[in-house]
């Protein structure tokens, strides 16, 4: 009987599938495994709306924008994104009251004099507080306001006090005013503040500012929230889950106020306080900045049994916005409201939590806990994502120091794309330092890979039939097919290592200087380059970058091309014309080269170097190759040709020195050449006092005779300026030179 043929051995593989892994509660990174196969229930901390969106924001919420894109569209997960906006919190509170109450100062057109009288009083306790203030930064900011308001405060008291006229007056009084609204503000709601009470004005500044997050945030091309919860829609939540936390007995109430109890909780079997940060807990600073500026007076200090205890409910005071509660009028905590609305929309455990690094203590450590306390549970969150610190040229990011910079102000300096490969080409969890040379490494990667896919659309444009696409493989093709697949491989791996988009988007970048070594390659030896493996390369490119949230639409290769405010796929309507064109144009330029038409090339080089530019079209033209066209921005088309001016200046600036330096070095070298060797070193006196009768020297300056070894080398000069001497009287006599 006829033996079986044996199959061949399976392959051992040379090192495990990588999986996906994250950082878990208890730091270590481990597989990610959410608790509910492909569905992943994830909370972000959102933002405290009472100013502009600033880069700190966009570090966070691009970066998990793009977390969450790479595990929904690369690794297929099924999320499920939750954010909250905290529209009550001491910050808003305190400056929604000052904007009011100094609309109403201003509505009543108070008198110069007034505005003079009030200032200065307000500069009294301005003064103490910037005596008072420790904080670098903060002292910085108000000399700065102080120097402001001084500088405008003189001129008007001056013309008060000699009686000018109104017209005069007033613009002044108008200048004080503008410069003085923060001082003034404060003064104002130190008088009249505890007299706000209605609701609604507390609401009016959060709900701009709400409206400007949103509007930063799609300009960033960051996907919206699942769910978005403000804390002032889920008070009844709020106020059943601290009773709860209470009736569990790691709450206690104190003067109408109500407060975790750490101590209780964290000696209980079941839980622990601090899991995140344990060498934080009991960091006064950290945790009275947690409490809020409202809530850390001396009083309220007093209520806590610990000072590590932390408000879940406050007992509002005069001048704060108030609901009922079983404890009476009062307002949530800051760290409870993520609590009882991630747990009204996700329920008793998530798998991430997201949020900045220093948010780790004590809001989240804090959120922890009295989540845990409410569900006695030890796992209310699976995952916790941090992102890292944002610096401005190696610096804090601070108003006192100037460097304070909004989404907007971002975005009008640089594209959304731009801003979010900034982002890519760095780590997530680390300090990202947003400076000139970070942003133009970016521009660089774009304007790198952008390139790529221009080339490569180009040679997808050259006309052939549906079987002229499938070229034979040489060895070129073999070898970059085979770097692409290492190159996914390793791509893969990055991701698969806690979303490492930096060494993802380098492995990308070697990608791309392959396919161009390649195309180069092909060209120089007159070959057409593979379409359909380019295609392949730039299509998993295209795709890699969609999957980052770099680059939005359904076009198969590359960056859209759009119109300005359309969403038309401007590359695709316009080619057919410009390919048209280009045609035209190489054969006008062949024969106008034929026929040496020197004209008509100059008036194709400028169409090619004036003309298109401004229409954001780039022509290349390559000997013995057709003309490559290229649909790019026109900034930067024309910032490219502003730039090879500059070169092509600097070329032509170097090329006249050279000559001018080669023609001093010519004159000098022809006034030598006149000189007699029996002169050369008569005009030395200063080191030289006797001549032989040829005008060697014999003796130096001192009278002394000259050594042996310095007259051998004087003999060297000496002979060589004979022969150059001779070299003249003989160019003289041809008629060479006078």
């Amino acid at each position: 009987m006829k033996k079986d043929t044996p199959w061949p051995n399976k392959p051992a593989q040379s090192q495990a599938e990588p999986v996906l892994t994250a950082a878990s509660c208890s730091h270590v990174q481990d597989e990610f495994v959410p608790q509910n196969g492909k569905q992943v229930l994830w909370y972000c901390c959102g933002p405290t709306v009472y100013d502009a969106s600033h880069m700190g924001h966009a570090r966070s919420y691009i970066s998990f924008d793009i977390l969450r894109r790479v595990l929904m569209n690369y690794f297929k997960y099924d999320v499920f994104y939750c954010m909250n906006i905290t529209d009550i919190d001491d910050k808003i509170i305190k400056r929604a009251r000052q904007n009011h109450l100094f609309e109403q100062y201003r509505e009543k057109k108070p008198a110069p004099a007034q505005i003079l009288g009030d200032v200065q009083t307000a500069l009294k306790p301005f003064l103490v507080k910037l005596a008072e203030t420790t904080d670098p930064d903060k002292k910085q900011m108000l000399e700065r306001l102080h120097a402001a308001v001084t500088s405008v405060l003189g001129p008007l008291q001056e013309a008060v006090q000699r009686g000018a006229a109104a017209i005069e007056v007033a613009p002044k009084a108008e200048m004080l005013l503008e410069e003085a609204k923060d001082l003034l503000s404060d003064w104002l709601d130190s008088q009249l503040g505890s007299q706000v009470t209605e609701n609604s004005i507390f609401s009016i500044l959060p709900k701009y500012w709400e409206g400007e997050y949103h509007q930063d945030m799609e300009a960033l091309n960051i996907l919206p929230p699942d769910v978005l919860t403000r804390v002032s829609e889920y008070v009844p939540e709020i106020v059943a889950f601290v009773k709860k936390v209470v009736e569990n007995g790691y709450g206690y109430v104190s003067n109408g106020s109500v407060y975790f109890d750490t101590a209780q909780f964290g000696g209980s079997e079941k839980h622990s306080y601090g899991k995140l940060v344990p060498e934080a807990v009991g960091d006064q600073k950290a945790l009275q900045e947690g409490e809020g500026d409202l809530s850390i007076s001396a009083d309220r200090l007093s209520e806590k049994r610990s000072q590590n205890d932390f408000a879940l409910w406050k007992a509002s005071k005069p001048g704060e916005p108030s609901w009922d509660s079983p404890w009476g009028k009062g307002r949530p905590g800051w760290h409870i409201e993520c609590s009882a609305m991630a747990g009204s929309i996700l329920g008793e455990s998530m798998d991430i939590h997201g949020g900045g690094f220093d948010l780790r203590f004590p809001h989240h450590d804090n959120e922890l806990a009295q989540s845990e306390a409410y569900f006695e549970n030890d796992h209310w969150v699976r995952y916790f994502l941090h992102t890292g610190h944002l610096t401005i040229a190696g610096c804090k990011m601070s108003k006192s120091l100037k460097n304070f910079i909004t989404i907007k102000d971002a975005l009008a300096k640089h594209t959304a794309r731009q801003l979010r490969l900034a982002f890519l080409m760095h780590s997530w969890k680390d300090t990202l330092d947003y400076s000139n040379n970070t942003m133009e490494s970016a521009i660089q990667y774009e304007k790198f890979i952008n390139e790529f896919f221009l080339n490569v659309k180009d040679v997808l444009r050259a006309p052939t039939d549906i079987t002229g696409q499938y070229e034979k493989w040489d060895s070129q093709e073999i070898e970059l097919n085979k770097s692409f697949y290492e190159k996914k491989a390793a791509v893969h791996r990055a991701l698969c290592d806690n979303v490492d988009t930096r060494t993802a988007m380098e492995e990308m970048r070697a990608l791309v200087s392959l396919g161009n070594t390649y195309i180069a390659a092909k060209k120089s030896n007159r070959q057409a380059p593979n379409r359909m493996l380019l295609q392949t390369v730039a299509a998993y490119l295209t795709d890699m970058l969609r999957v980052f949230g770099a680059i939005d639409g359904v076009q198969p290769i590359g960056f859209p091309v759009v119109g300005s405010g359309q969403n038309m796929d401007l590359e695709a309507i316009v080619m057919p014309y410009l390919s048209v064109l280009s045609d035209f144009r190489e054969t006008v330029r062949k024969i106008a080269r034929e026929n040496k038409v020197t004209e008509v090339l100059q008036l194709c080089d400028a169409l090619r170097d004036d003309t298109l530019p401004e229409l954001g079209v780039r022509l290349e033209d390559h000997e013995g190759l057709p003309t490559v066209v290229k649909l790019v921005d026109r900034e930067t088309l024309l910032k490219e040709r502003e730039e090879k001016k500059q070169v092509e200046e600097e070329k032509k600036r170097k090329k006249e020195e050279a000559a001018q330096e080669k023609q001093e070095q010519e004159v000098a070298k022809l006034a030598k050449m006149k000189i007699p060797p029996s002169e050369m070193f008569r005009s030395e006196m200063d080191k030289y006092s006797k001549f032989d009768d040829s005008g060697f020297p014999t003796h130096d300056a001192e009278g002394k005779e000259i050594s042996k070894g310095q007259t051998k080398k004087l003999k060297k000069l000496y002979d060589a300026q004979e022969k150059l001497h001779k070299d003249y009287l003989e160019m003289v006599q041809s008629g060479g030179s006078s």
